[in-house]
């Protein structure tokens, strides 16, 4: 068993209360075998931009769905719903997916800049960054002699040395995370779900449906979106997904409810 299947293994069991897996997921001899296996290859997108894909989604669904209740609620009309519903789903789709390429592409450019110094330091102040290592593990628990057998073979080699500087100096860890793919997963998502609350409409465009059918039809697209994208946490938080669901479905409930409020009270100022 490879080392991530086998950490699915543990982390599941653990979630389960089931002791029997979990002593099978930490069995010695499976260890030992996973160690010496190479790690997996995934196709398409990796799970680490599942995240990006999950959150943007949500955000489209409740930023979209936010901008049909107001205007619904100020009874304005299919029209300017879909005039301001797509402009807000592509407008905050597109800042979403720059935010998220400027936040990665800076976090790596700051994690490589920090790698450069620590590389440089390691070669003209070793003994001084072993020295810094070593008081760091002695002020984790570890004794001296026990921290200073550590740190002579962490510096054996550059890259490992320099790499335990990283995590344990810094807290820095190097995310395999690629800028453009995290955009195009955010802008992806955000704008597929977030187009769930205008479907009816759009719909409308070709078939006869009155607003009062539109906007119930909208709010079960919308709410079915929210509870399905709020259990798929479950794949980042690994929690409950009919917890994670329910609670994406009250706060998208909540923000379409207050959005709708200001547009029934407001509607007076287009008279």
């Amino acid at each position: 068993m490879s080392i991530t299947r086998r950490v699915d293994a543990a982390r599941k069991a653990f979630a389960e209360d089931n002791h029997a897996a979990a002593a099978a997921a930490h069995d010695p001899a499976l260890i030992a075998d996973s160690v010496h296996k190479p790690p997996e290859e995934h196709g398409g997108i990796s799970s680490q931009y599942v995240g990006d894909f999950i959150y943007g989604g949500l955000d489209g669904i409740i930023t979209t769905f936010a901008v049909v209740s107001g205007v619904a609620g100020a009874n304005l009309g299919t029209n300017i719903i879909l005039i301001l519903g797509l402009a807000s789903l592509f407008a905050d789709g597109f800042s979403m997916a720059t935010g998220a390429y400027l936040s990665s592409k800076s976090e790596k450019e700051y994690f490589d800049k920090e790698r450069m110094r620590e590389s440089w330091e390691v070669d003209n102040f070793p003994e001084g960054e072993k020295t810094e290592l070593a008081e760091i593990y002695q002020k984790r628990g570890y004794s001296a002699e026990e921290a200073s057998q550590m740190v002579q073979i962490l510096s054996k080699d550059k890259d490992r040395f320099v790499d335990a500087m990283m995590v344990d100096e810094l807290g820095l860890i190097q995310s395999e995370r690629k800028p453009l793919y995290s955009a195009l997963a955010t802008l992806t998502s955000f704008v597929l779900a977030g187009a769930l609350p205008l479907l009816v409409y759009l719909l409308g465009l070709f078939v006869t449906i009155s607003d009062r059918t539109a906007f119930p039809i909208s709010v079960l697209l919308s709410g079915v979106a929210l509870f399905g994208l709020g259990a798929g946490k479950v794949l980042i938080t690994h929690q409950n997904p009919i917890k994670g669901g329910t609670e994406m479905l009250l706060v998208g409930g909540l923000a379409a409810g207050v959005a709708f409020a200001i547009g029934a009270l407001l509607k007076g100022l287009l008279s």
